[in-house]
């Protein structure tokens, strides 16, 4: 039977949380009957009961297809997170595999997040340019106003608000904007997911970023992240997952193989270069 199947699969990193994590859990059940259609034909789901999430950072490291990013948007669906842009995940065409995957996750919260959202890389770009776009059209309408009429001087400091909080996006780096617009979104008690927030950030910016999650432990919020990054997973009392071989295990920073290739690669480079 499903359900003494799903008793005999092990949960994931059981242990308390910390008091000021939202999400403190998600538990999969499979789908009855059996259905063999993608997202459920991940090898990940095969042996995943519970997931749970014991301190205020988390993060999911795996190779490509591994299904951290499958896990984490059907995670960001069934909170009921929006994107960085402020699509709704419920709605987003690209995120009907996820909301079907949430369907057969049950969510175990320590305090429902009121704040937060969803970021991929392909989102961020996509915000940028609105937030371009919508300065631009506020300061059109504003020259169609006399200087010094009322619609003149509304117009004209919301544009100039959008651009305090997040200035010129697109006349920045990618990591240079991103740093600034998650700070900007920042707030104690949010919920925050980012899908491999470190790509096309420099080593600089990946440390950057770490400080930025030291501060939302510290404000009492929560982040999940799916990552490649050994900068990123060193953030201090973070807990870390690597899906591996269609298993999701917890990991400690020095045992994972991208940190172990890494540092024998810093340790002596020709080593692997004269085999290419």
């Amino acid at each position: 039977m499903a359900k003494s199947q799903s008793r005999s699969r092990p949960a994931v990193g059981r242990n308390p949380s910390s008091p000021g994590v939202a999400l403190r859990a998600v538990r999969y059940s499979a789908p009855e009957p059996p259905d063999e259609s993608y997202p459920f034909t991940l090898p990940i789901l095969a042996g995943l009961d519970e997931l749970s999430f014991p301190t205020p950072i988390t993060f999911l490291v795996g190779e490509n297809g591994s299904g951290k990013s499958s896990l984490l948007e059907a995670i960001a669906v069934g909170a009921d997170l929006q994107t960085l842009g402020g699509q709704d995940t419920g709605r987003d065409p690209t995120l009907a595999a996820a909301r079907r995957l949430a369907a057969a996750l049950r969510f175990t919260w320590g305090h429902r997040a009121r704040q937060g959202f969803f970021l991929r890389a392909e989102d961020f770009f996509g915000f940028a340019t609105r937030t371009d776009l919508l300065v631009a059209e506020m300061e059109t309408l504003a020259a169609d106003h006399p200087v010094g009429s009322y619609a003149h001087g509304v117009l004209k400091g919301q544009a100039a608000a959008v651009r305090r909080q997040y200035g010129e996006l697109h006349a920045r780096s990618h990591g240079e904007g991103f740093l600034d617009v998650f700070q900007a979104r920042l707030l104690p008690g949010g919920l925050y997911l980012l899908d491999e927030p470190d790509t096309a950030f420099s080593a600089l910016r990946q440390l950057a970023l770490v400080a930025v999650l030291r501060d939302i432990a510290a404000q009492g919020a929560q982040a999940i992240i799916a990552t490649h990054s050994p900068i990123l997973l060193a953030c201090p009392g973070a807990t870390i997952y690597h899906l591996d071989n269609g298993k999701v295990v917890p990991a400690r920073w020095e045992d994972l193989p991208g940190v172990q290739l890494t540092r024998d690669f810093l340790d002596d480079p020709e080593a692997f270069l004269r085999h290419l």
